[in-house]
This record gives structure tokens, sequence and C-alpha cells, in this order.
């Protein structure tokens, strides 16, 4: 089915799409022919969507969906917008971060930033541990090893798509000595799949629930639960409730990318001290980030090709 997802303009395709592209999981995600394409884990079977980034001026993106059952489509669809944050109210973050004098610019070159989020929290977590002081190209090499692994076949007769990201429940008999990783980081891996599994549909335990549906937690609650586990610091809680709980004001500000653009732009660099800095940011922290984050030359920030 083909859908049109409508959203309040402006939009900033390059560093929503362009991240999505960047660090896509072969198998799981591609970008073909103009457009971010990924496999869906849904409450009646599999699907896939195909998502393009809007021509300018628009107020709407094209959105191709197949499904294995056609009930699916409501939630596909609310994982869709989840993931490309198409209900942030523009005109409210950018109204704000331009009030700050170092941001004004940054916001007025680029207005419409969103954060790119994910369809399924389980998902991120453990990508976000994947990618734990490690590149993009070495984390998506991690995800995908356990793609092939471990991950649901499916069929896509539109493109490269072949699995479904693993469900916890699949990594449940994890051989750690499969995971070309540091033995601190397969002990975080291992301990993140039993939280995940002991979260079971309601994902009460750790509270990454479908944001989608109401089932996420409250995002300090969460943090803490996360940062209780072994190996799961501020930065990957943070990255959880930025893309997975869609918390508007998650702030990184222990991120190597965020300190590195904080000293091109004169702002503290420390992290309690760059903190301290962007209180006058609440409650949209996640959007400035994306903007320190642009400031860098890194294939996240641009779309394939451009």
């Amino acid at each position: 089915m083909a859908l049109d997802l409508p959203f309040r303009p402006p939009l900033s395709p390059d560093g929503l799409f362009g991240h999505l592209a960047a660090t896509a999981v072969p198998g799981v995600e591609e970008w073909r022919d103009g457009a971010y394409r990924r496999t869906l884990r849904l409450p009646h079977g599999t699907g896939t969507a195909t998502l393009r980034p809007p021509a300018a001026g628009a107020s709407t993106l094209s959105c191709r969906l197949v499904l294995a059952d056609a009930r699916d489509e409501g939630a596909a669809v609310a994982r869709c917008r989840f993931l490309l944050d198409l209900d942030a109210d523009p005109v409210a973050v950018d109204g704000a971060l331009r009030a700050d004098e170092v941001l004004r610019p940054l916001v007025d070159a680029v207005p419409g930033r969103r954060v790119p989020r994910t369809v399924d929290p389980a998902e991120l977590l453990l990508r976000a541990v994947l990618g734990q002081q490690v590149s993009t190209a070495a984390a998506r090499t991690h995800a995908a090893r356990l793609v092939r692994a471990h991950g649901e076949e499916v069929v896509d007769d539109e493109g490269g798509l072949t699995h479904l990201f693993p469900a916890p429940e699949a990594l449940r008999a994890l051989d750690p000595a499969a995971l070309a990783l540091p033995a601190a980081r397969r002990a975080t891996v291992l301990a993140v799949v039993a939280a995940l599994c002991a979260d079971g549909p309601s994902a009460g335990a750790l509270g990454l629930g479908d944001a989608t549906a109401g089932g996420a937690g409250e995002p300090a609650a969460v943090r803490a639960r996360l940062e209780a586990l072994p190996g799961v610091g501020p930065w990957t809680a943070g990255v959880v409730a930025m893309r997975a709980l869609g918390d508007p004001d998650a702030f990184l500000p222990g991120d190597l990318g965020v300190r590195q653009a904080a000293r091109r732009l004169g702002l503290p660099e420390a992290p309690g001290a760059l903190t301290r800095r962007a209180q006058g940011w609440r409650p949209w922290r996640a959007y400035a980030v994306q903007h320190l984050w642009a400031t860098g030359d890194h294939p996240v920030n641009r779309l394939p090709g451009a």
C-alpha cells in the first residue's frame, strides 16, 4: 500500500535520512533508489517499509508498505512516523533554540531538524551497546553478524532486505564466543539480552515498551534501570532515551561528536560545564544535539550521494 505521511514543515531530510542510511544494518535496512527501506516486526506478521525524503516545501512524504497481514497497517504507520519524528513541532523547537546566540545560526541555516529514532526499542538498545566506542562501520558489522546468525528471514521482492533484526528471545542462547567483541562488551550484550527477555511483552522490567502504543516508561526511570546493567553508562542510556523513548530533552554531553562540536562553537567542552550551559535549550536538548552533530563531517549528516 502507498501512503502519504503528513508532517508539520519544515523538515530537514539530510540528518534524518542520512543517519538512517549511514547506520543501516545490511539485510535489515538499506538505501535504495533514493529511499530508506527496512523490515518491520509487527503484531500480526512481518512487513517492509520504504520511506522517501520529501520534496522541498512539501508537507507529506511517501511511504510504501508491504505487509503480511493488512491488520498491521496502523502499527506500521505509527512506527514509521515515530522513526522519522513526524509528529514533532519544528516551529516550537526551532523558536526555542534560536534564543541561544550560538545555536541561532545553525537553526537558521537548517530549520526543521528531526531526531532519527527507531521502530523497535529492543533493537535500538542492542545496537547502541554494539556501537559503544567503535566506528559506525564497525557497529554495522557487529549488528549484521547477529542478523545473519539469529534474524528471522523475510522475502523482499522489491530490494535487498533479507532479515528481521533478532528478537531478544532469539538471542537468549547466544554463544558469547561468537561475538567479536572485548570480554566486557560481550558480558554487556548478554546482560542486556537477559533483561530484555525478562521484560516480556509488556517491557515492564526496563520500561522499553512500544512508545507508539504508550508502552514506554518515564525516561528518567528507564535510564536508571539501564544504567544499573553492567556496561551500560550514561551515553548508551541517553541514546536509548533519545531514539527509543522519544525524549525530546535527552542530552549527550559526554558524546565525542557533541564535545567536538562544542569546541568548534566555543561552548564548554567538559560534560558538566556543557550541561549547565545547555539548560537554556530545555526541553529540546535532543534537537540541539542534532544541530551539534551536524557541524561535523560525517556521512550521517548528508543524504547518500549528496
